[in-house]
């Protein structure tokens, strides 16, 4: 977070932005600001009368005016009651609407950049993005904006009436008050980096507190609720600390204004005092004066107030403007060839690929995947198996070579048609919090009950969903922790089969499924298969043993390759896996009872295919 901190804040940016949201709501806009203009002017009825009270009424014994100065002051009480309510209503909508829009806006550009973009950034960090700074826009298109507009009819009548009355006086007052909007100047380019930094570290925090709440169970498991606590409580003081820093800023500058005030007050009484004593001023026009130099002040404060929080939305704009700015898949795909339909050849031509720079995870990776076929891949943990099902899926771009798709260049295709064309089973089988209807139906929203019912029965998953006394319409809770992992599994299955593919991934599908469960998929699964181009990173053989080629992965290179009788045949690192699968499986059937660390070991063995 030092780094983002520090960086240069593009404020030009991201007052274009918020040029943008105040066009969007200029008619509401301008109507607040009419209504805004009759509240003031109506505002200024009390102050102009006590001219009238002091000479008229006092210095001339005119006590028949009191009442209708009272009806005066009466109604224009209530117009301005009135012309606020009804501004609150109108740029309170506005400032809503915008919110609403903007929070689309983000979200909708989040959703649609890519996945490298997610693997390097909290979601708790994009939430807040989408959520909290967006709150700023209601100074801008709400009451703020009006407040500043406000401010500025009521200083500039306000300011005219102060010069008609006395302008040596009104000179005194306008230099004391230029020295404050100097300060205050000062004081608001000092807090816009506090302010960026306050909604960085807020959602740095609620990131965090995001990952631990979301790993729960590993917490208890190895109870770390105190490093939790601890870590919390590291990013909740930090907050409190940039919290500190604007509160000490925006109290002072408050207090400076109350000190410009009481400055005014004085060169006020001592020049207009003065000014009555020598007859050159009325005592009615002194209190006429005052009167309007307070309702000069009084847009002094509130433009203190509102712009410190133009400042914090401002930097919420700018954080906003950075998602903005960045290109989405939908942006690359304007450029590329549609892809309607496919047959599902997939060729991989000396593909390398690095996370991080100079430390390469695949090395001239070459091979095809003919239409219909299936591709498995084994290997050692961390040989970059599932790197390749990412560059299949195009998670991610090879750094050298080329993937091509029934001939053409991955990268040269719509994304969006390509996807279209997938089904997906991961290792990681995210559910949603909603119903197993709702999860399964994910992949194809159109799809009717029946099919449903057709692919949960493929995915062996019926048996156990038509069990729960709501079927179907069971809530799975949240990342589906009401299930069991080969329940979830079972449903991430029937979730793909759902989606009808031209090509089928399969990382790890049947994964957290048992012997027997397994065994009554695997023939759906092989059905499945015909006819689609499918990949799969399986651990036991019932699944790979059938597939048209069998890659063997180590260190990020292909070491063999070729069908299960042909690598058996050639008696390398696939017959090594092979065998120690088979002694592992021959030695739970023999001896169920044996102990945990000889069946860790033989598990850790399996799991290398």
């Amino acid at each position: 977070m030092g780094k983002e901190g520090k960086k240069k804040i593009d404020y030009s940016s991201a007052w274009a932005e918020a040029r943008k949201i105040v066009w969007n709501a200029r008619w509401r806009l301008a109507f607040g600001s009419v209504l805004m203009l009759i509240s003031r002017l109506a505002g200024m009825v009390l102050p102009a009368s006590t001219k009238y009270i002091g000479d008229e009424v006092f210095a001339k014994g005119n006590y028949a005016l009191i009442k209708w100065i009272a009806l005066a002051i009466g109604i224009s009480t209530l117009i301005q009651g009135l012309t606020g309510f009804a501004l609150s209503q109108v740029l309170g909508v506005a400032a809503q609407r915008a919110i609403t829009e903007m929070r689309k806006r983000v979200q909708q550009r989040i959703e649609r950049l890519p996945i490298s973009y997610f693997d390097s950034t909290q979601s708790g960090q994009l939430i807040s993005r989408i959520m909290n700074d967006a709150e700023g826009i209601r100074n801008l298109v709400g009451t703020g904006l009006g407040q500043i507009l406000g401010s500025l009819v009521t200083a500039t009548i306000a300011i005219g009436v102060l010069f008609y009355l006395n302008w040596q006086l009104t000179i005194a007052t306008i230099i004391v008050l230029l020295v404050f909007g100097a300060a205050l100047l000062y004081a608001f380019k000092v807090l816009r980096p506090i302010f960026r930094e306050r909604n960085e570290i807020n959602a740095e925090v609620t990131g965090r507190l995001g990952e631990s709440l979301g790993g729960i169970r590993i917490v208890k498991a190895y109870t770390a609720e105190k490093r939790e606590e601890l870590s919390f409580a590291r990013g909740a003081h930090k907050l409190f600390r940039n919290i500190a820093k604007t509160v000490t800023g925006v109290s002072a500058i408050s207090s400076f204004s109350s000190i410009v005030i009481g400055a005014v007050a004085v060169v006020m009484i001592v020049i207009g005092g003065n000014a009555v004593q020598t007859q050159s001023m009325t005592l009615g026009d002194f209190l006429m004066y005052i009167s309007f130099t307070f309702l000069l002040a009084m847009p002094v404060v509130e433009l203190t107030s509102i712009g410190t929080q133009i400042t914090e939305a401002l930097a919420g704009l700018d954080r906003i403007r950075e998602v903005m700015a960045m290109t989405t898949e939908d942006e690359e795909d304007s450029k590329k060839a549609s892809l309607p339909h496919i047959e599902g050849r997939i060729e991989f031509h000396d593909v390398e690929f690095e996370y991080e720079k100079d430390v390469p995870v695949l090395k001239g990776i070459t091979f095809d995947s003919d239409a219909g076929s299936t591709t498995a891949l084994v290997g050692s943990s961390g040989s970059g198996k599932s790197t390749i099902l990412s560059l299949v899926l195009n998670f991610i771009q090879p750094t050298k070579g080329v993937i091509k798709i029934d001939g053409h260049d991955l990268r040269s295709v719509k994304l969006r048609d390509y996807r279209s064309h997938l089904g997906v089973v991961l290792q990681d089988n995210f559910l949603f919090d909603g119903t197993i209807l709702d999860n399964i139906r994910f992949s194809n929203p159109e799809a009717d009950i029946d099919k449903i019912k057709e692919v949960c029965r493929i995915a062996n998953a019926d048996e156990f969903i038509e069990k729960f006394p709501n079927s179907y319409k069971t809530i799975v809770g949240e990342r589906g922790v009401k299930l069991s992992g080969g329940q979830r599994q079972r449903i991430a299955i029937a979730r793909a089969l759902l989606a009808d593919p031209r090509i089928l991934i399969l990382d790890e599908a049947t994964s957290s499924l048992d012997s027997e469960s397994e065994a009554l998929i695997q023939e759906g699964l092989n059905r499945l298969r015909k006819g689609r181009t499918t990949f799969v990173i399986a651990h036991r053989l019932s699944t790979i043993r059938s597939a048209d080629q069998i890659l063997v992965v180590e260190s990020g290179e292909i070491l063999e390759r070729g069908s299960h009788d042909e690598l058996m045949d050639l008696g390398g690192r696939y017959k090594q896996l092979y065998d120690k699968q088979y002694r592992y499986e021959q030695n739970l059937f023999v001896n169920p009872g044996e102990d945990f660390t000889s069946n860790q070991s033989a598990t850790m063995a399996r799991s290398k295919l």
